[in-house]
Parts: structure tokens; C-alpha cells; sequence
């Protein structure tokens, strides 16, 4: 990989628990440009963070939704940046904040390479339901649906990996729009590299470029506190790196997030310095 383009969205509208605001700067600090030039990276471009207003500033409006309007605005001006990332040749790391920030990652790509890229969604949530079936209201619950239902992602190249907290109402979103989901009990079964075997054969067919939208709740609590809405039972230390190390083996990833990281909650910026690593594992670094 020759340039990388980091992209901060300090977005916390999506969510109630305040704090992830800070996470690409936690990330930073995690010394994320250090450890892409060490990987031979030969142009780190970082683009800084795009303007968020801060809740406070704001009036709230749409129950269902909250904060839709001023997300779909941020997530505009994203999906902007990301596109003409992408066709300048460089591979957009777009770093969150809530995961919201896929509508605009997803609408960018989707401008870039004039089709819906292939997703592979790693998540303790689905984060697949509409404004009418959200029980909170809370657009990171949502990112999702809203790619799907505007044509920037398709079911039949999405694959969620780590679910294990599921909405009865995501459950039947889900089948009806024909998304492959491996729940954390697929991935004790089978073992997470026959689950990469099929997530890259389902989301990289047509021979798409790969997106990955990583939100560090996947991973189990004890390797990543620093997250609004941890889950027990999640993906290992090295479950989640030969996740990324698979993705990159393809040679078809092209772009990546990693949201929910709310230095708040961490311990010691954990949450944050592992987000780096798995990047970088995405990159291509690996242990031999």
C-alpha cells in the first residue's frame, strides 16, 4: 500500500453515551501514523476531523431518529471526502465516533467505484434497524439500514461477523434483504477463518472491493472496554486480527473504519492502541 488517508469523524449523535467524540483522537494518540510509515506505508495523509456540532448546540426533532438531519449533513460532507479519496487513488481509514458514520463512508464508496462496495460489517449489533422498529431512536443502531435501503450496500454482498445482540425486528431485516449473518455462535462452531472463507467469498463476489466497518464492540469487553455498548462473549484478541489478516490475504480490501471507541471507558487507551494494531493487521502486517 503506497498512501493512506485517515479521515476523523468525531461523531457522538448517534449514540446516548457521550465520549466517542474523542475516539480518533484516541486512535492518534494510539500512534496510528508511526505504525503506518514502520509498515512501509510511503504516504500517510491525514485529513483531520470534519466539523460535528456538538449536541448541546443542537435541537433535538425527530424521535425516531434523533439527530438525523445533522447526521445525514456530516455524513454527507463524508461520503464527499471519501469519494475523492478513493478516486485519487489512496485508501480511505475513516476513524469514528459512532457507528453512523457508515451512511457517509458507504454513500462515498459507492460514488467512487459507481457500485456498492462488498461489506463485511464486524459488530456485536446489526445495527440494522429502521427509524420505525429502533427502540432507542439512536441512528448507530440504524447505519445499516439506511446504506441498504439507499442502494449503497447490497444484501447479497453484506456479511456481518460477531452478532450477538440482536433486535427481533433486525432479525427479520435481515432475511428479508438477504444479508449473511454469522452470529458469535457460528464463530465458536466453525472457527473464525471458515467464516472469513465464506464472508470473502459472499461480499467480494463480482471481484468487489472490500470495506470493512469494524466497531470495536465485536471484540470481547475484556480486550476492548473502552465502547458505549459492550457485550460479553465476544471476538478474541486473535479472532479479530485474522479477521483483518484474512481481509488483507485477499488483496481486495480497499477501505476500513473502526468506530465506538470512547476513551472514557478505556483503560489506559487499550481500546484504541488495539484498533491500531487490527488496521495495521488489515494493512497486511502480520506475526512471520
Amino acid at each position: 500500500m503506497t498512501r493512506v488517508d485517515v479521515i476523523g469523524v468525531p461523531m457522538d449523535l448517534g449514540a446516548s453515551r457521550r465520549g466517542v467524540d474523542m475516539g480518533p483522537s484516541a486512535v492518534r494518540y494510539g500512534r496510528l501514523h508511526d505504525r503506518l510509515c514502520a509498515l512501509g506505508v510511503q504516504h500517510v495523509n491525514d485529513h483531520g476531523n470534519l466539523h460535528v456540532p456538538i449536541r448541546e448546540a443542537l435541537q433535538q426533532t425527530d424521535r425516531q431518529a434523533h439527530y438525523a438531519d445533522v447526521i445525514d449533513e456530516v455524513c454527507g460532507r463524508l461520503a464527499g471526502v471519501v469519494e475523492r479519496v478513493v478516486r485519487d487513488g489512496g485508501m480511505p481509514i475513516v476513524l469514528g465516533g459512532d457507528h453512523s458514520i457508515a451512511i457517509g463512508t458507504l454513500a462515498g464508496l459507492h460514488r467512487a467505484y459507481e457500485r456498492p462496495a462488498g461489506l463485511v460489517w464486524v459488530d456485536a449489533h446489526a445495527d440494522v434497524n429502521s427509524p420505525q422498529s429502533s427502540r432507542t431512536g439512536n441512528v448507530h443502531g440504524m447505519p445499516l439500514w439506511f446504506a441498504l435501503e439507499r442502494g449503497d450496500a447490497l444484501g447479497e454482498h453484506t456479511v456481518l461477523i460477531g452478532l450477538r445482540d440482536v433486535d427481533e425486528a433486525e432479525k427479520r431485516i435481515l432475511r428479508e434483504r438477504g444479508v449473511r449473518a454469522f452470529s458469535m455462535t457460528d464463530v465458536d462452531r466453525f472457527g473464525m477463518a471458515r467464516v472469513m472463507e465464506e464472508a470473502l467469498a459472499i461480499a467480494g463476489g463480482d471481484r468487489r472491493p472490500l470495506h470493512v466497518s469494524f466497531d470495536l464492540d465485536a471484540i470481547d469487553p475484556a480486550e476492548a472496554p473502552g465502547t458505549g455498548t459492550p457485550v460479553k462473549g465476544g471476538l478474541s484478541y486473535r479472532e479479530a486480527h485474522l479477521l483483518m489478516e484474512m481481509l488483507a490475504e485477499s488483496e481486495r480490501l480497499r477501505s476500513m473504519e473502526m468506530v465506538e471507541i470512547n476513551p472514557i471507558l478505556d483503560r489506559s487507551n487499550q481500546t484504541a492502541m488495539l484498533a491500531v494494531g487490527l488496521i495495521c493487521s488489515g494493512l497486511g502486517k502480520s506475526i512471520l
